[in-house]
């Protein structure tokens, strides 16, 4: 279910000002208070969780982080909705997660309304470098995301997927 909600809100717009330098000054300096600071502004942050340098999110309270999450360099998470990550959970380089989208009626799209689907990833998943967790999709336990894999719907737990869209596949033996 979309949920509907306006980003053009006075209060909105100055939230993801006021994340925005946050994720800027992060960028410019990962050291270990810059990245407290950074953690500070979510909804829950877990023990040991650690984030690379070039993480951008919009508003940050909607992210839940459980215990040793390892996020990899340059992570965007688009937050309108709520972005859920389970335990012992590794997102590799370049990943967007996005839980905000826009009419598909051209009409309705030029008032600039946004809507808003959960994602929820769970425990011990590995996300492969540069893919793309559309909104809405939940992601269970011990699921792997191909790298450059776009994810549209739902990942059943212990799944490989890869491909765009993502489609399971035979699990590699590594």
């Amino acid at each position: 279910m979309w949920k509907a909600f306006n980003s053009l809100t006075p209060e909105f717009i100055q939230q993801r000002k006021t994340m925005q330098a946050i994720c800027r000054e992060f960028a410019r300096d990962p050291s270990k208070g810059n990245l407290k600071k950074l953690k500070s502004q979510f909804q829950y942050c877990g023990q040991g969780v650690f984030i690379e340098y070039g993480f951008h999110c919009d508003y940050g309270d909607q992210i839940s982080l459980g215990d040793r999450v390892y996020i990899n360099c340059k992570t965007t998470i688009l937050d309108g909705g709520e972005v859920s990550i389970g335990d012992d959970s590794l997102i590799g380089p370049n990943v967007q997660i996005i839980t905000v989208g826009h009419s598909s009626d051209p009409k309705k799209r030029l008032d600039k309304a946004n809507f808003c689907r959960n994602v929820i990833i769970g425990s011990n998943v590995w996300i492969g470098a540069g893919a793309i967790i559309l909104p809405g999709v939940r992601i269970e336990d011990n699921a792997i995301v191909g790298a450059g894999s776009v994810i549209t719907r739902d990942v059943l737990s212990n799944t490989t997927v890869a491909g765009n869209p993502a489609r399971p596949i035979n699990n590699p033996a590594f």
